[in-house]
């Protein structure tokens, strides 16, 4: 029995060199590009973390997972990153183009942790909307669309309309997303005329 003991393990060490001998160059660069996957931030154009998150540097040494924030939101905008999204499994997203962030606030009133700060609506900062000129229909002078506009929670201050065409104030959107949601532009590349960047995320 002892010596089956002692043999195993040298089994196993020869294994395992002989396999890594044969590793071919071409599979360690894909391997290391995966690596640097498992650690990078989630967060890009119209991926916010909710209301009242802290900065994207802390947020996953803070979040517990819980789902708290899932659970409680009546509009189903938060979802929980799943293990494809490496050291950030587990914490919450909204996909603004797809179910934007209706400031219901009630996230922010259940997280354990703080890493969803309690904070009013007008202080909110998921990120900042920004109107791509050459994909807008108005600005474009294609057609009159307000749409944009209309569905602002905060119209006339973090959105105006200059010759009716939409200008974004940065000192009073909230980054919600609902106008990008609602933005009937998509170009090829998927993105609407009106998109979400996430520029307070790492404030």
């Amino acid at each position: 029995m002892a010596e089956q003991k002692n043999r195993f393990p040298l089994k196993r060490r020869e294994f395992v060199k002989i396999a890594v001998s044969f590793l071919p160059a071409a599979f360690l660069l894909p391997a290391t590009a995966r690596a640097m996957a498992l650690v990078r931030s989630p967060v890009r154009v119209n991926r916010l973390r909710p209301p009242g998150a802290v900065p994207e540097e802390i947020f996953a040494g803070k979040c517990i997972r819980c789902g708290r924030c899932v659970e409680v939101c009546p509009y189903r905008s938060i979802e929980l990153l799943d293990i494809r999204a490496g050291v950030f499994a587990g914490t919450p997203i909204i996909r603004a183009e797809e179910i934007p962030c209706y400031l219901c606030m009630k996230c922010t009133q259940v997280c354990p942790t703080g890493t969803l700060q309690k904070i009013s609506q007008e202080k909110t900062r998921m990120g900042l909307a920004v109107v791509n000129r050459h994909l807008c229909y108005t600005w474009q002078s294609m057609t009159i669309c307000r749409t944009c506009f209309d569905v602002c929670p905060f119209k006339e201050k973090a959105i105006t309309l200059d010759q009716l065409r939409p200008v974004i104030m940065e000192e009073y959107c909230v980054g919600c997303g609902i106008c990008s949601h609602a933005c009937p532009v998509t170009a090829a590349d998927g993105m609407k005329a009106v998109t979400i960047e996430p520029i307070y995320s790492w404030e």
